[in-house]
């Protein structure tokens, strides 16, 4: 059982953190329950740090 949570949230980090790389929003988050919600958030705001680091914020 805690695999199978575990796993849905990596999930929602790793699509978040592709929502971030290719200039999604935020408001784009397709998660309502809110720890899966958080996860994604987290995965964007990476993405988005990491873009601003390595390619100039384009």
């Amino acid at each position: 059982m805690k695999r199978q949570k575990r796993d849905r949230l990596e999930r929602a980090q790793s699509r978040g953190y592709q929502a971030g790389l290719v200039g999604k929003t935020k408001e784009c988050c397709p998660y309502q329950e809110a720890d899966i919600k958080a996860q994604w958030l987290g995965g964007w705001r990476n993405a988005v740090d990491d873009r601003i680091t390595f390619f100039g914020g384009k």
